[in-house]
């Protein structure tokens, strides 16, 4: 029997999001917030983000990424390039990002262009990951269709036998994405559900700033 979830609800009262308390660029709003979740203990991963892509087929898909570095030039992931996400951006190279941080009663919305990272970038990052995760790259053909959790699991055990005692390559279908932001929507929970909603939205080099009815 289904369980009635109508009564679900909580009130939230950890912050405010006033325009006299943010800063003209959007990136040091993220940046703070991001410090918050990062330091809290209620947060076990601050980076996980959600980032929804759509291809030719136009159904939206989303999943859970991590986020692993950030600055005015944008936001980095790392992928297989021929995954579902990847094939999605390869037909339409635009995203959009997602931090909720329920401890903290935050959300972010990003929604960007997507590019590809340089190689030495990728290479760079992809030899500072565990070996583990270099030969798990290398096993798994992301988001196709495989017979069993064995198969997985006996394609590592070849990439282990293979690499034994050797450097793993950067794999030609891996590697980053950089998102460029077009806007960010900072959303603070409030009383009655008249949440804060603040969005940033590019307009030349400059940010223009609108509040949104929540």
């Amino acid at each position: 029997m289904q369980k009635d979830l109508t009564h679900y609800r909580r009130s939230y009262e950890k912050g405010s999001l006033l325009e006299t308390d943010i800063p003209k660029e959007p990136l040091e709003l993220f940046q703070a917030w991001f410090k918050l979740a990062d330091e809290s203990s209620s947060v076990e991963e601050a980076n996980a983000m959600s980032i929804s892509t759509t291809g030719k087929n136009m159904m939206p898909k989303t999943r859970i990424v991590l986020l692993k570095s950030y600055n005015r030039d944008g936001f980095v992931f790392f992928t297989n390039y021929e995954s579902d996400k990847g094939k999605d951006i390869a037909e339409n190279p635009r995203c959009c990002l997602s931090f909720f941080w329920p401890a903290l009663e935050k959300q972010v919305i990003i929604q960007g262009e997507v590019t590809k990272i340089s190689k030495d970038e990728s290479d760079e990052y992809f030899h500072s990951r565990p070996i583990g995760s270099q030969l798990g790259a290398h096993a798994s053909n992301q988001s196709r269709v495989i017979p069993s959790r064995e198969f997985l699991e006996d394609k590592l055990m070849e990439m282990e036998k293979e690499y034994k005692n050797k450097e793993i390559p950067l794999p030609s279908y891996w590697g980053g994405y950089l998102v460029k932001p077009l806007n960010f929507e900072f959303w603070q929970g409030r009383s009655n559900r008249l949440h804060d909603r603040i969005l940033y939205s590019l307009e030349g080099d400059n940010w223009k700033i609108e509040r949104l009815a929540p």
